[in-house]
């Protein structure tokens, strides 16, 4: 490990012995130590956010203070063991030149030892982005021994994507906040997820659309992890993730005829985005004086009346087409509707005032057991 140097044209860069080998579809993996206080001079932390468009930038969670301060008291005791590799996102700026002569003898070739360059740019264009360890990266550059040797994997992808698919592979064993998680997964690449990851891309996929689309009921209403306090947002994303997987998990689900045609692991998602719009559309034009408040002023917004509104979805697309126009599902609802107190008054069948019902799964089941009830009895005094 070499300290930072500077190249003829004065810009400096960090050169390091390296193991190098590949992976994935050809993507060159690094293997090699940095002093700690060095990770923060070539890696950049990718916070998540988004843009004035709206668009989703980055991956990472904001610091936790209290970890990095903790992680700091530790490395200051003086003589530590800290083997943990930190995880980095190359650019192909980086520069690999392999060591020259013969082999040892019994090398099994897994990989190539040689030299690595990496430039060091300024902050917020850095050769590299920190994928795991940002909290110790950061701890490292705020230790009073910052030369302590660090073990560092980086592979090389500029594709935010790549980067975004192995954050959360790296962290799915870890407490990752899940809205983060459902956040990220529609920006990443299915092919590289595990089956169960896979599984959730399209319910988050379908939230996040229903979030970005203009025309969704749901427009900007939901509550995201890149959110920074001035969001408008009411409804969480996670009520949603569950109502949308209950309804593609349940055999007469309004959404499970659509989940194994299509693309491998998906199904048609367009099918799904148009019922689901289709029907909150309804329950939106339904129960104007409800929608869009906050959970406190209005339970249809809160998690249990999305949930229970969910499964009514299932019963109502039971017995209605699956191209019906928001006019004939606002009709089925409107069956519905003089049972509902969604802002006001008790619910005679739970003998619970409105603001009382809260997100336990026995309130759940009775909110939802109500709601399929009083529409069943409708449908039965039509007759």
């Amino acid at each position: 490990m070499k300290a930072a140097k500077k190249t003829t044209t004065g810009r400096q860069e960090l050169v390091v012995r390296a193991l190098h080998t590949t992976q994935g579809e050809g993507l060159d993996v690094y293997a090699f130590f940095i002093k700690g206080g060095d990770i923060v001079r070539v890696a950049d932390i990718s916070r998540i956010e988004r843009d004035a468009a709206d668009e989703l930038k980055g991956f990472q969670r904001p610091e936790i203070r209290q970890h990095v301060k903790g992680i700091v008291e530790y490395l200051n005791q003086g003589d530590v063991l800290f083997p943990n590799a930190i995880i980095l996102a190359l650019a192909p700026d980086v520069k690999f030149a392999a060591s020259r002569g013969s082999k040892p003898a019994g090398d099994t070739r897994v990989s190539e030892s040689g030299t690595l360059t990496l430039p060091i740019y300024a902050e917020g264009q850095r050769v590299a982005w920190i994928v795991d360890g940002q909290q110790r990266s950061i701890a490292l550059s705020q230790a009073q021994h910052k030369d302590l040797a660090v073990p560092v994997i980086g592979f090389v992808s500029d594709r935010l994507s790549v980067q975004r698919e192995q954050f959360i592979l790296v962290n799915k064993a870890k407490p990752l906040p899940t809205r983060l998680i459902n956040e990220l997964l529609p920006e990443t690449a299915t092919f590289v997820l595990p089956r169960d990851l896979v599984a959730r891309k399209v319910p988050a996929e379908l939230v996040s659309t229903l979030n970005q689309d203009p025309a969704s009921p749901f427009f900007r209403l939901v509550k995201r992890a890149s959110d920074r306090g001035t969001s408008e947002a009411v409804v969480t994303d996670t009520a949603l993730l569950s109502l949308i997987k209950s309804s593609l998990s349940n055999p007469l689900g309004a959404l499970a005829p659509f989940k194994s045609v299509g693309r491998e692991g998906g199904g048609d998602v367009a099918g799904m985005y148009r019922i689901l719009t289709t029907y909150w559309s309804a329950v939106k034009a339904v129960f104007p004086d409800a929608w869009g408040k906050d959970p406190k002023q209005s339970r249809l917004m809160h998690s249990a009346g999305l949930m229970a509104m969910g499964l009514l979805m299932d019963a109502i697309y039971a017995r209605l087409p699956p191209n019906s126009e928001v006019a004939a599902v606002q009709r089925e609802l409107d069956k519905v509707a003089p049972s509902c107190r969604w802002t006001k008054g008790t619910w005679e069948t739970l003998g619970l005032a409105w603001n009382e019902l809260q997100n336990t799964p026995p309130h759940v089941k009775k909110l939802q057991d109500t709601l399929v009830r009083a529409y069943a009895a409708s449908k039965i005094a039509s007759k």
